[in-house]
Order: C-alpha cells, then structure tokens, then sequence
C-alpha cells in the first residue's frame, strides 16, 4: 500500500474493504461522510443526519467533527474496538468499549471521501513556558536573576497595567522585572520604563529596571543601557525545566509523606 489511498464517493464495497483493510492493519483513517451517530453507555445521545470528519486512529480513539468548532461532537478513547458492517443498505462502523459498556455507531450514508493512511510521527513535543510560567519559575529560582534576589509581589498594578515581578537586589534596591517570553523589542523597554517611572512617583526613590527575555531585538540593548536599565537572557525552554522539577519534587515529597 502507499502512504495514502484515498477515494471520492466509493461504492458500499470499496468502502467495506478498505475499511476493514485499514483496521486490520493499523491505518489511520480519514472518512467525510453524510452520517447518523447514536452513542450509549455513561449516558445516551443521538446526532442526527449531517456531513461530518470521521477519524479513527490505530490507537483505538474515535473522532466525529462537525465542520465548524474545533472539539469532536462525538468521540471514543484509545483502547476501543472497531467493527464494520451493514444496516438498512449502509455501512456502519461500530466503536466499542467493552468492559466499560460503551457503544458508538456511525451509520455512513453517503461517504464523500475515504482515505486510509500510514502515517509515521517519532517526533518529540516540546511545550515551553508562557510569560506566565515564567514569571512563576522566577518566583521559584529567584537566583535565575541573581543571587540574594528577592521577590515581594507579582502583577503589582501601577498606573500603565501589571509589573511582572517587584522585589529587592542584594542591596536592598527595589527593583522591576519585566518578562518576555519572545526577543524584547524597543517597544518592551519603553514599556518597563512607564512602570518604573509611575512606580518613581509612589515610592520617591531610585528603582532598578531588569527585562527578561530569551534574546535581545535590534536596539533594545543599546536603549536598556541608555535608560539604565539591565538585561537577563532567560528562555522559556529553561523556565519549562525549572517547573517540571518542582512537579516531580512535589509528586516525590508526596509519596515520601504518605
């Protein structure tokens, strides 16, 4: 078979054999079709005629999409079981959950297109920080900005919107830290700056400015130091870390106390 077989508008035999061809063999599988779906186990439900994406995985999880909303109106779980055959002259795929008592049964009216595909994916998912988990690996390493850092509020609201992090340096300097999760623009400064100069205007004193940010943009280096502000390249791929190890931590200082 070739990476891809597919077939517009097949007749109820094609669609019986490739079907069970796919299901035999571990394809995925990609049907458009005209379809009923009725559903019981957990609870019940009946969708009624429409023109659906059908995917069944070689995992044994089961999708029904509607063409609008991106969540499935209808869905099964790796593990099911598929079965094909024919009722009132149309096919019907059959997804079941044994031990769970769960039944999902798509009636195929008219089958639009049917593609049976053997796909291959190895490749590893990366999900890397947000500004937000970013700013929450700080507040759990504040040392990621320097030794002796310390953290005495976060989104603190001043005039122009939310500082990220507030805290004192080593020397007791309070001091402003701006997160980005993306290169800081010049824009990103001037906006560090509307913080500390509104923060200026409460506290009466000298305030230290630091952004952090993966990598610095063109010209933002030169207006930090023209400001008299600093710099921390801190990417979200290492903040990412820094959580998943507290995660872990967590889970073990759990086991240990039960």
């Amino acid at each position: 078979m070739t990476k891809c077989e597919s077939i517009n508008y097949p007749s109820i035999e094609d669609i019986i054999f490739k079907l069970r061809y796919g299901i035999k063999n571990r394809r995925n599988i990609l049907i458009v079709s005209n379809c009923l779906v009725n559903y019981k186990g957990r609870a019940s439900s009946k969708l009624s005629e429409g023109e659906r994406i059908i995917i069944l995985k070689p995992d044994g999880s089961a999708l029904i999409h509607r063409p609008k909303d991106y969540p499935p109106v209808n869905w099964q779980p790796p593990g099911s079981l598929f079965r094909v055959k024919t009722t009132n002259q149309n096919v019907v795929v059959r997804v079941f959950r044994k031990k769970e008592n769960e039944v999902l049964e798509i009636e195929l009216l008219e089958v639009i297109l049917l593609a049976i595909l053997d796909l291959k994916d190895n490749g590893e998912f990366n999900l890397f920080a947000s500004e937000k988990d970013m700013q929450e690996a700080i507040l759990l390493q504040p040392s990621l900005i320097e030794e002796k850092f310390r953290p005495i509020t976060s989104e603190r609201h001043v005039l122009p919107g939310f500082i990220d992090i507030l805290g004192y340096d080593k020397d007791g300097r309070l001091t402003v830290i701006e997160i980005k999760r993306k290169k800081a623009t010049k824009q990103n400064v001037l906006q560090l700056k509307k913080y500390i100069d509104s923060l200026n205007v409460e506290e009466k004193r000298n305030i230290r400015g630091i952004l952090v940010a993966p990598e610095l943009g063109k010209g933002s280096q030169e207006l930090l130091l023209s400001l008299g502000y600093e710099s921390r390249i801190i990417s979200p791929q290492e903040c990412s870390a820094i959580l998943n190890k507290q995660k872990t931590n967590t889970k073990i200082d759990y086991f240990f106390k039960k």
